[in-house]
């Protein structure tokens, strides 16, 4: 079968394409507007951008032409968490993503707990085995339908002591989920490791 771009509408368009681009990381970003509600929302368009200074970038949609209250608190603040969620806190993260009014904390809602960051003002989520407060770095527009890629520059980095050893991830013990089309996520199941790949010794010839 050959589908042509050209041919898809956008709600076609993302069924697509996240039925693609699979398993995706996801980032539960906790954020709060000047009201203080702390918001608390999971978006899979998620990647590493840079790692000195550490940057992720996450791609945040609108929602009818107008943008979602974590798009909004992030412009307004300048300031977000993104909180890794394990297999035990997938039906809250799920849950967070239903659209509810811009004064309801799905934090509160879903009976999360909040706790203060170290170096920006918005709370992460104490349950999370891993948290990265950010600051705003760029916000970049892509597409027709209101995309929008933020990029975020990690101050810091909350991890749960069981899942790191000698500064690197244990991803076993960490255990995220991953985002699949539509409402289906998947966990790590099986891990593959492979001998690292020796990197070959290059000789500059002066000219």
């Amino acid at each position: 079968m050959r589908i042509l771009a050209s041919d898809l509408n956008p709600e076609d368009s993302y069924k697509l394409m996240t039925g693609v681009v699979v398993p995706r990381p996801i980032a539960w970003i906790t954020s709060q507007g000047d009201s203080g509600v702390i918001n608390a929302a999971p978006f899979s368009c998620y990647t590493i951008v840079a790692h000195k200074p550490p940057l992720i970038g996450v791609n945040i949609g609108s929602r009818a032409g107008v943008r979602k209250d974590t798009a909004r608190n992030i412009q307004e603040r300048k300031e977000f968490v993104v909180n890794i969620a394990d297999e035990n806190l997938l039906l809250p993260m799920h849950e967070s993503a239903a659209e509810y009014e811009p004064d309801v904390s799905e934090v509160e809602l879903l009976g999360l707990e909040a706790v203060a960051s170290d170096l920006i003002s918005v709370p992460r989520l104490a349950q999370a085995p891993v948290s990265l407060e950010c600051k705003l770095h760029s916000v970049t527009p892509y597409g027709e339908t209101g995309a929008e890629f933020y990029v975020g520059e990690v101050v810091a980095i909350h991890v749960r002591d069981d899942v790191i050893d000698d500064g690197k991830i244990d991803s076993a013990k960490l255990r995220p989920v991953c985002r699949l089309a539509g409402p289906n996520y998947a966990s790590l199941g099986d891990i593959i490791t492979l001998k690292p790949i020796k990197q070959t010794e290059r000789t500059v010839v002066a000219t």
